[in-house]
């Protein structure tokens, strides 16, 4: 009897060797695995982010790109990004509490902006939103933009007219092409998302850019996107008939 229990137990272990021999050279983790390191990934992450250190927020990005990569991204790391992508335009921290910002990366809220596009989710639109309104780096606005067009989601006319008031903005300060053309670009991922845009200010924007002070490749970008929307706009007549 304990011959056939020690056998049995000979074989089960042999069975499972194999198996455990793979992940251990694949990399890969078991799911307790991943439990277990997670938590710590995620506390680093948070402090790199919040740390006032400019190298550290890009290591936290880089960390936070691999997430990404990998399919990890969990509530805490949009939470980190939402930090980094708003941190001194809704946050300022200034030297001496009145002297220069020391907060101040641009190019950091511009990557959270750009990785936020990849974190589908309605909070991420909203903070882009933000971003888009409040910030004054048109690097930053228009990283923002490209995510908001990336994510997609349209469900009343918040987007599209936050994208207006931004071209608007810029338009009357001082026309920036790359920040038009972002828009235009965002603007029609977002047609392309929900079957047209028929919100009035986004359509003028488009036509401003395309008879404004911009380049050539830009304005005819915007009359393209003007072609693309009234064939939206007719076959949705059409259907509705």
């Amino acid at each position: 009897m304990k011959r056939c229990i020690v056998t049995l137990i000979t074989l089960t272990a042999l069975a499972f060797t194999p198996a455990w021999s793979q992940a251990a050279t694949s990399g890969e983790r078991t799911v307790e695995e991943s439990y277990l390191q997670d938590p710590l990934e995620t506390m680093i992450i948070r402090e790199q982010a919040y740390s006032d250190s400019k190298d550290m927020k890009l290591v936290a990005l880089q960390y936070i790109t691999q997430s990404l990569d990998e399919g990890r991204a969990g509530p805490e790391v949009r939470k980190a990004l939402d930090y980094l992508a708003t941190e001194s335009s809704m946050t300022i921290v200034r030297a001496g509490g009145v002297g220069r910002a020391l907060n101040n990366y641009p190019d950091v809220r511009r990557e959270a902006c750009l990785l936020l596009g990849q974190i589908k989710t309605v909070e991420a639109k909203d903070t882009l939103l933000k971003v888009a309104l409040v910030d004054t780096e048109p690097m930053v606005i228009a990283a923002a933009i490209r995510s908001i067009g990336k994510i997609g989601l349209m469900t009343g006319d918040d987007v599209t007219q936050t994208i207006a008031f931004v071209v608007n903005r810029f338009d009357i300060l001082f026309p920036d092409n790359s920040l038009a053309f972002e828009s235009l670009v965002a603007l029609e991922a977002l047609a392309d998302a929900n079957n047209g845009i028929k919100d009035p200010a986004a359509i003028r924007a488009i036509m401003k850019i395309a008879d404004g002070n911009y380049i050539t490749p830009v304005r005819q970008k915007a009359k393209d996107l003007l072609s693309k929307l009234r064939k939206y706009s007719a076959s949705s007549s059409g259907a509705g008939k």
